[in-house]
């Protein structure tokens, strides 16, 4: 089995990669993939959000090392086995970023992914349904991005709340400004889940030059320090599935580094610890590992208006009966449909805190609290300087990384989560709120000095899902990048990786976004066609940025 290009991984950048590799027709594309089918209501109907990634059928189940700064505590660490990847098994936000996270990319090393350079590639790749005819956004990609009804008096009052605390409001935080308080975006389309595979990879299938194999890839086989091909183990068999012309790994920020470490590429010394002859000494390999944090502030409601009242048999029952015959209903959105993008302080150039809210008080592994009616935000910081790393268990590919993200290992951190809990205690206090505050049931009244704070992110902030910048981009002669620009493995011929391993720093937000702009951009470097005309459009900055924080 061959083809021109053998692409490891069917998720966010898997899938558009797929797509784009496919497209004129001129090349043979084989797709990866050990997950299985995403058929069915648990992935398919939105607000089952919490089912998949919850589900060893759907999901890696890893899990962190103990994290010495969160109690010792292991954290779940859900990644997609099913086509479509994590984007088939998350909560379906769409965040392209912050404009400046993508200047820092290009300062840091990464030429040619500055805003101005990847703006186009956003706009390809959206067909957005959320109002004007905005030359922000793009119009006719095969993602559809749209806006939830709002329809519950809570998610208006949020940025209503926002507002009178005195932030800005934003109509797009996708757009022009992203600081500010406004609609949350989803990929969601008629009421279903619009992953990457039923956006890209689906669609490309039903060309004859694309096929998907199902397997587990084992390590990349380089021979003469040129990738050939992938050992994969199929059916019970282990077989190499040779390409013509490129590997390009789409494993994801944790099993992309796993893969390139497998096959001899990574810390010498540590894989020479497991035997692992190496190809090319890359310390870069699994190192700069990065996440968003997050705790829930919840608040009882005293009005019966919450999705609560669908937290029983019945409501489910119904809830998924309307969602199974019309694809409507409170089945047909994540609920996650208000935001915020605000700066912690002043000096701050532009939003490093975010907001999603949710009128329910519920954790994503889909247990309530348990005083009923409530409303949460889910609040942390965008910039964590904390990292963490990637490593082997050992050479067997069936064993789980060692993974270790040291949260909260810098001082700012603290800070940043003890302004968190802060203000989004003062946005809940603000009279948009006034007909539905009850009490604060998380943290609590009896959590309020800075020690009381610290104890509550110690026990209860969760991971929000967003590793990524385990195979960071970075000039050829930087030590610590592990691919260039376009890419290409350094040290490895013929060898890419597109997806968020790649990012040097992490995006403002959730990354499902800028990880299928990742695949659609390096798809054209994969195919040596020009890159698309920059577009020096420029976002809105705080004009009282440095002296204020709104």
């Amino acid at each position: 089995m061959e083809a021109d290009f053998v692409v490891v991984g069917s998720g966010s950048a898997g899938s558009a990669l797929a797509w784009r590799l496919s497209e004129d027709g001129r090349h043979s594309v084989l797709v990866l993939e050990y997950g299985g089918s995403d058929a069915g209501p648990f992935i398919q109907m939105p607000a089952a959000l919490s089912y998949p990634m919850n589900m060893r059928i759907y999901d890696w189940g890893l899990v962190s090392e103990p994290e010495p700064h969160l109690d010792g505590r292991r954290l779940a660490v859900p990644r997609g086995k099913v086509i479509g990847g994590s984007s088939s098994i998350n909560g379906m936000v769409y965040v392209r970023g912050h404009a400046r996270d993508f200047d820092h990319w290009a300062e840091a090393g990464a030429q040619g992914w500055a805003h101005a350079d990847v703006l186009p590639y956003f706009k390809r790749m959206e067909n957005w349904h959320g109002g004007t005819n905005s030359a922000w956004r793009g119009h006719d990609g095969p993602l559809h991005i749209t806006r939830g009804p709002w329809r519950n008096p809570l998610c208006r009052a949020f940025v209503e709340a926002g507002r009178q605390a005195g932030f800005e409001t934003t109509e797009d935080y996708n757009g022009e400004k992203q600081e500010g308080f406004g609609p949350m975006e989803a990929t969601i389309w008629k009421g279903r889940r619009w992953s990457a595979a039923n956006a890209y990879l689906k669609p490309a299938l039903k060309r004859s030059n694309l096929s998907l194999v199902r397997c587990l890839a084992r390590r990349v086989v380089i021979e003469h320090g040129r990738a050939t091909g992938v050992e994969v183990q199929r059916r019970g068999r282990i077989e190499v599935i040779r390409a013509r012309r490129e590997v390009i790994l789409a494993a994801g920020a944790i099993n992309a580094p796993k893969l390139l470490m497998l096959s001899g590429i990574g810390p010498g010394a540590h894989l020479a610890e497991h035997g692992i002859q190496v190809v090319a000494d890359r310390p870069g390999v699994g190192a700069n590992l990065q996440d968003h944090l997050e705790v829930y502030v919840q608040q009882a409601c005293v009005q019966p208006i919450t999705l609560y009242r669908y937290w029983n048999l019945r409501g489910k029952g119904l809830a998924g009966l309307q969602w199974l015959l019309t694809r409507s209903g409170p089945g047909a959105s994540n609920h996650f449909e208000s935001a915020g993008f605000i700066r912690s302080r002043a000096g701050v150039e532009y939003p490093d805190i975010q907001f999603h809210f949710l009128p329910m008080a519920v954790r994503y592994d889909g247990r309530a609290a348990a005083e009923g009616h409530g409303y949460q935000a889910h609040v942390g910081p965008m910039r964590s300087q904390s990292r963490g790393a990637v490593r082997l268990r050992s050479a067997d590919p069936r064993a789980a990384p060692v993974i270790r993200f040291n949260y909260m290992s810098e001082e700012q951190d603290w800070v940043d989560f003890r302004r968190c809990v802060r203000v989004t205690r003062e946005i809940f206090a603000q009279p948009a709120f006034a007909p539905y505050r009850g009490k604060e049931i998380q943290p609590g009244d009896d959590v309020q000095t800075d020690d009381e704070i610290d104890a509550f992110v110690r026990a209860h902030a969760e991971s929000a899902y967003h590793p990524c910048g385990t195979c960071r981009m970075g000039r050829a002669q930087d030590p610590g990048a592990v691919v260039d620009p376009q890419g290409r493995v350094i040290g490895v011929d013929r060898l890419r990786v597109a997806d968020s391993s790649v990012f040097p720093r992490i995006t403002n937000g959730n990354l499902n976004a800028p990880s299928i702009m990742v695949g659609e951009k390096m798809a054209d470097h994969i195919l040596g066609k020009d890159p698309l005309a920059p577009e020096n459009a420029q976002a809105w900055i705080s004009p009282v940025w440095e002296v204020s924080d709104r």
